[in-house]
């Protein structure tokens, strides 16, 4: 096989884990909404983490991987625990104000930033129907939500929306520092160490304003470790193998996630400018998907540290 044909493959891999991964986090994000009734954003950020943390240590001693927990680059993730706290709680924060179609719609911001990153940080070349796939994409998502429209104006202007802006920029940054990491550490690593942060750093944080969890809660709570260990695992493969530029757009895909348990559990369905939004983003993906399997140069050389 070519160096592009392992290029390509790399990113189609890298697709599928991402498609997989947005699917876990919208299912687990509609239980943060269900629990967030309850609970603090900080103390969901700890119990995403404590919940998880059997099943990631479990995994570990399944795949024998504490021989791939030494020499870590520790200063990267120390920073990348920090975004992950930050992140989740202050999502958290936006989706108990928000419907999740309009919380995943504020936070697309994100794949754009994530591309923005990748070119001074990952020295990566960005080939140019990458950008015009995420800029469709981008075009998709401001004709679902019509940017002169009320909904979009309260979302941004409501603590919940300026919360989920600002857990959108860590989510990029925390996004492009795993993708360095996994140059040099372990998967085991990065799920686990992330884990950690969140159930120690998140629970520290939390302690003052901690709400007895209740056992009327223990199935949502299993199902938050769950999707939360399996989204973390896929989105973990999806930036290991893939260019960030390629992979990133197929977040876009949330906001179908998020239509449909917005109707589901909350009865709540957006108007037909998000549907039309909607089918913009899955077609600039699509194209994606086809351009990377008929590419013959699809990754320059990157420069690594």
């Amino acid at each position: 096989m070519t160096t592009s044909a392992q290029h390509a493959a790399g990113n189609l891999r890298s697709i599928v884990n991402m498609l997989l991964a947005v699917m876990f986090f919208s299912l687990m994000d509609a239980v943060l909404k269900t629990l967030s009734a309850h609970y603090p954003p900080l103390q969901m950020a700890c119990l995403r983490g404590l919940t998880a943390l059997p099943l990631v240590l479990a995994w570990i001693q399944w795949r024998r991987g504490w021989g791939r927990l030494k020499n870590l680059r520790w200063s990267l993730h120390i920073l990348r625990g920090l975004l992950g706290i930050t992140m989740l709680s202050l999502f958290t924060r936006g989706v108990s104000e928000l419907p999740l179609s309009a919380t995943y719609t504020i936070f697309f911001i994100a794949p754009l930033l994530i591309t923005a990153l990748s070119v001074p940080v990952l020295k990566e070349r960005v080939p140019q129907a990458h950008w015009w796939a995420i800029g469709v994409g981008f075009i998709g998502v401001l004709v679902a939500i019509r940017p002169s429209g009320g909904d979009l104006q309260a979302g941004f202007a409501t603590t919940g929306g300026i919360a989920v802006i600002i857990a959108a920029f860590c989510y990029a940054v925390a996004a492009v520092a795993g993708r360095l990491l996994s140059r040099t550490d372990s998967t085991e690593s990065l799920i686990l160490t992330m884990m950690l942060f969140m159930s120690v750093g998140g629970g520290l944080l939390a302690w003052s304003d901690w709400k007895p969890v209740s056992l009327d809660h223990t199935a949502l709570l299993l199902a938050l470790a769950v999707t939360g260990f399996l989204g973390q695992l896929t989105i973990n493969e999806a930036f290991r193998s893939g260019q960030a530029s390629a992979v990133a757009p197929f977040e876009y895909t949330a906001l179908a996630w998020g239509v449909g348990l917005d109707w589901l559990i909350w009865q709540t369905l957006p108007g037909a400018h998000t549907w039309f939004g909607a089918a913009i983003i899955v077609g600039s993906g699509l194209y994606l998907v086809r351009r990377e399997q008929r590419i013959s140069e699809v990754h320059a050389n990157a420069e690594h540290p």
